[in-house]
């Protein structure tokens, strides 16, 4: 099997979908997204579906469980670790079906999975006295390695399963307020410090190197840190285009001259009546890449295309229309569409 390797020119998705039925889910990412399909999130169906909850069927020897306030780590796996790696396997099977349908197994063609960044994990975890995984170093780090441990034995079952190449998406959307230390405590007098960034920075990278696949570190929060992200080893970054501010120029354009590819979210995930066409949709990436100096063939030769975050929160048509609008602005990019047609 040929290695993998993110493919750029494309387009993909965030990861969540909304509805509850993982078999029509799969055939829909499998028809709309050719190039980079992706195993969805369902969160709709509750508690084990979601972001943190599906985290919980990937943890090896950390079962979760719930309180008032959100995951928990457990001393045993309970109902809500045996609910969330049972709605993961059906996830696989479906598609694993819709990719024997659509006669993709055994091509080079990768396939995409997606779980929470072992930080924004640890900022949504709690210990068992309610304060957050990110407040003990010890236990935050123990989550990273059992989140690794976890995404290995996944990505080769499915790997094994659609008998084609895997890369995996590390979605981050908690890791500025990890940072900034701003996230709530169990009381106003013990809310989490802020995370050194080098410490930081060594929990993603820790990761990454463990899987020794090709990952794709995905922020859609405002003021990601594009310094960090470049240095942790992912092959591409994934950011909402629409949250960049003139201050992350340097930092866009950095990620790019040290060879990290970019997915940017350029289509709305939900909230519009009739989605824009691809021009408008264009419009945002051809003003980055002029402002930061590259030539506009980069939107074909290093960027993906994806919605701004996950689609859970969009209707059925909606989210339909959302990814076939990247695949058409993806194929414009790579047919070399003209620029000034887009500016």
């Amino acid at each position: 099997m040929t290695d993998a390797r993110i493919p750029v020119g494309v387009a993909t998705g965030a990861g969540s979908w909304p509805g509850t039925d993982p078999r029509e889910a799969a055939a829909i990412v499998v028809g709309e997204l050719p190039a980079l399909p992706h195993l969805v999130e369902l969160p709709a169906r509750g508690i084990g579906a979601d972001m943190i909850g599906r985290a919980a069927a990937l943890l090896v020897d950390m079962p979760l469980d719930t309180s008032t306030t959100g995951y928990r780590m457990a001393q045993h796996a309970g109902p809500v670790t045996r609910t969330a790696r049972d709605l993961l396997a059906r996830d696989l099977d479906a598609l694993e079906e819709a990719w024997e349908v659509a006669g993709r197994r055994g091509s080079d063609q990768p396939v995409k999975l997606q779980s929470a960044g072992p930080l924004t994990l640890a900022s949504q975890v709690e210990l068992g006295g309610g304060h957050r995984v990110l407040t003990d170093r010890g236990a935050m780090r123990d989550v990273a390695e059992s989140l690794a441990e976890g995404l290995v034995a996944h990505a080769a079952e499915a790997a094994r399963r659609l008998g084609s190449p895997v890369v995996v998406q590390l979605d981050e959307p908690g890791l500025p307020a990890v940072l900034a230390g701003s996230l709530t405590g169990v009381s106003i007098l013990q809310t989490p410090r802020a995370l050194p960034e080098p410490e930081a920075l060594a929990v993603l990278q820790s990761v990454i190197e463990r899987l020794d696949l090709p990952v794709l570190v995905h922020c859609c929060a405002a003021e990601a840190p594009l310094a960090l992200l470049r240095r942790s080893g992912a092959s591409a970054v994934g950011l909402d285009v629409s949250l960049l501010r003139t201050d992350d120029l340097d930092g866009v354009g950095e990620l790019l001259d040290a060879g990290v590819d970019l997915a940017l979210g350029l289509v709305p995930a939900a909230g519009v009546e009739r989605m824009p066409g691809w021009r408008d949709l264009a419009e945002p990436a051809v003003r980055l890449v002029d402002r930061l100096g590259f030539p506009r063939t980069l939107l074909a030769d290093r960027v993906l295309v994806t919605p701004r975050c996950g689609l859970a929160g969009a209707s059925a048509d909606g989210a339909r229309a959302a990814l076939r609008s990247a695949a058409e602005l993806a194929r414009a990019f790579a047919d070399g569409a003209d620029p000034d047609a887009m500016a």
